[in-house]
């Protein structure tokens, strides 16, 4: 329990202190957490820790992590990647395990150990991969959807693999392959091939060889539905299982929750939610297949569900902090004198697979039209091995393919490539990046024409204004420098220029001196005030229209010099604030009227509290902006709860009048006041 405790207490401090670190620095916290890892390292090998049964266990974070990533996907969506899924996928797969093991050839070995390890290389790291690109804002690129396709077969590939592997098997090598996968890779893969769960959910260990014998542990027989199965059977059995988890994904998970929500207790939810994951990695494993496919599975059948956010809620935290330990384990797990001992091999061998896997990697990316910036951050991305590749050479050296001397060697090759990952990210980041960003700027479209209504910016918001003013009979520029989104747009018809609005030459170009209205809808708030700034000096007869994300930002647009500023959220909160007076029983026509008044006074508060706003002064700290908020807000109370009546102006057109039922009512309670009063 002591030693529990101490373990848990010193990855605790270690992440705590080297992750923020890493951060602030700009590393990213994977990099930050195996610098932790081989910090500890020392400590960790004089305390006689496994590191590796650590290791394993906190492997099911890449399970709970690819659960998550399926609750991000719809089946649809999903249908429409399988052009990349087995396309990219499957050639990146195939082709660098050729490339590879002919390299491996060349060196001397086998084709039967060649094949193995480009097998073993074709892997990337799953869990270091999802993690940067989602902490970077990068899955939804097309570079970061193009690795999550290949990342995703990979996972599937895995299956193949742990069958195909034991038929390469080396008589010379079976006599002491027992011994090897106790020892070898620095005690690196000590009862590896007696494990269970593999990275990403594997379950390498407990796999049996090809004539369905347990790797003498005595897990497999034990825990598998399919050993001893013909063929066919277990083939019968895998799909029942699969079935499984996608029918009880469906229809058993809202009843489930439904009984647990009597209870009321928050922790339950997250018991279930650990309970749904762990249960469909078991049921996995016992079959044969990957534990992460498995959850990835039951996490796009649940994509719909109306529990999904609650089961993402659950589940995260869980997912980080496994994630974390993980990553620690591999720093952790670095033998600095077998990497001295063999420095140069070992970099060498390093860096030529992560050069063939990023050759391959660009290739494909030129086939599969992943362009620019996309093309590197996809390229670099997964120029790695992967934490698979623990497994599988356990796997080779438990089944006689692989030598003990050369699987210490290729696992330090493994732990060095996912170690130089994330400086890889960083160079992408604040080399490649910026420059492919400039580079757009430079190769803007040539405007062809100039309108009187210029609009900056065509995402949810800006499309909305785009198709109200041309559903009236109006003409529109419409300049937005997301090249994927205006390829989308261009095929549905709409006009749209790739351009930075915020380029002077580009608004030229597009007519901004005889405009009438230039509606600025970009996302980067400074990069709008700005423009307002210079769109109100240069041309201060272009009526603008700006929106702001939140209440500071609306000051920065006053004080720029827009006047006609709209708040993202706040026309939806009006509404929805119109919704519920009506819902208390208030009628529809009275609650208009509210919510205009509420809406006036708004604007109005607004312009007075904007002469107020000081940039350098937190409001909390702002006295004079205090004050008078709470004057305002005290006005509008008041004056919203005189307007007592239900019907005291019908000046508005459009509405109908109150009915006889209505009148009556109102009547009625009129008397029932006076005579209450008298």
């Amino acid at each position: 329990m002591d030693q529990f405790l101490l373990l848990t207490f010193l990855f605790l401090i270690a992440g705590v202190i080297a992750v923020p670190i890493a951060s602030r620095l700009g590393l990213g916290s994977v990099l930050g957490y195996l610098l932790a890892g081989i910090a500890l390292g020392p400590l960790l090998a004089s305390l006689n820790v496994d590191v590796v049964s650590l290791q394993h266990f906190a492997e099911f974070g890449v399970v709970m992590m690819l659960f998550l990533v399926g609750l991000e996907l719809e089946p649809k969506l999903l249908w429409e990647m399988r052009a990349r899924l087995l396309g990219l996928g499957g050639l990146q797969v195939g082709g660098t395990a050729l490339l590879l093991a002919a390299g491996g050839i060349v060196l001397g070995l086998s084709w039967q150990m060649a094949l193995a390890v480009g097998l073993v290389f074709a892997l990337s790291s799953t869990a270091i991969v999802l993690q940067t690109l989602n902490e970077k804002g990068l899955m939804r690129s097309d570079g970061g959807q193009a690795s999550f396709s290949v990342l995703l077969f990979q996972d599937i590939a895995v299956i193949p693999m742990l069958a195909l592997i034991p038929l390469l098997a080396m008589p010379e090598l079976m006599d002491v392959a027992g011994h090897g996968a106790a020892h070898g890779a620095g005690d690196g893969v000590s009862d590896a091939a007696g494990h269970a769960a593999g990275p990403g959910g594997d379950h390498a260990g407990d796999h049996s060889d090809s004539d369905g014998h347990s790797d003498g542990h005595g897990h497999g027989a034990s825990m598998s539905l399919v050993d001893g199965l013909p063929g066919w059977a277990a083939a019968l059995v895998t799909l029942g299982a699969i079935g499984a988890v996608i029918v009880g994904g469906a229809w058993l998970t809202r009843p489930i929750f439904r009984f647990i929500a009597w209870a009321k207790l928050r922790e339950l939810f997250v018991a279930t939610a650990l309970m749904l994951v762990v249960g469909i990695a078991l049921l996995m494993t016992l079959v044969g297949l990957s534990p992460a496919l498995g959850t990835f599975l039951a996490g796009v059948v649940l994509a719909n569900s109306e529990y999904r956010h609650e089961l993402e809620s659950d589940i995260d935290p869980f997912r980080g902090l496994l994630l974390g330990l993980f990553f620690m384990t591999v720093g952790a797990l670095i033998d600095f004198q077998l990497l001295w001992d063999n420095l140069v091999a070992i970099i060498g061998l390093t860096l030529g697979v992560m050069a063939v896997k990023a050759a391959v990697l660009y290739g494909l990316g030129k086939i599969f039209r992943v362009e620019g910036a996309d093309q590197w951050l996809l390229t670099l991305g997964l120029a790695q091995a992967g934490e698979f590749g623990f497994v599988l050479l356990s796997f080779c050296l438990a089944n006689g393919v692989l030598p003990g001397d050369l699987v210490s060697l290729l696992l330090m090759v493994v732990t060095l490539s996912m170690l130089l990952t994330p400086l890889l990210f960083i160079l992408y980041d604040r080399v490649i990046s910026p420059r492919y960003a400039s580079d757009q700027a430079q190769e803007a479209d040539e405007i062809d024409e100039q309108g009187h209504i210029i609009i900056a910016g065509h995402g949810r918001f800006g499309g909305i204004v785009n198709r109200m003013l041309r559903g009236i009979g109006h003409e529109t520029v419409v300049l937005d420098h997301s090249s994927a989104h205006l390829e989308t747009l261009r095929a549905f018809g709409f006009k749209v220029y790739f351009g930075d609005a915020t380029r002077p030459d580009l608004l030229a170009a597009a007519g901004i001196a005889e405009a009438k209205l230039l509606v600025i809808c970009i996302d980067e708030r400074d990069h709008a005030t700005e423009l307002v700034r210079y769109v109100r000096n240069a041309f201060p007869q272009v009526h603008v229209i700006a929106r702001a994300r939140d209440r500071d930002h609306v000051y920065d647009l006053y004080a720029a010099g827009c006047r006609d500023i709209i708040r993202e959220t706040f026309d939806g909160g009006v509404r929805a604030g119109r919704s519920a007076m009506e819902a208390l029983g208030m009628h529809a026509y009275e609650a208009e009227l509210r919510s205009k008044d509420f809406e006036r006074r708004d604007r109005y508060a607004l312009a007075q509290l904007a002469t107020l706003y000081d940039p350098d002064i937190p409001i909390a700290r702002n006295e004079a902006y205090v004050a008078r908020a709470r004057e305002l807000a005290a006005e509008a109370e008041e004056e919203l709860r005189g307007k007592g009546r239900m019907h005291n102006s019908r000046t508005d057109r459009g509405w109908s009048p109150p009915t006889l039922a209505d009148v009556a009512a109102e009547a009625a309670s009129d008397g029932a006041t006076s005579a209450g009063g008298s």
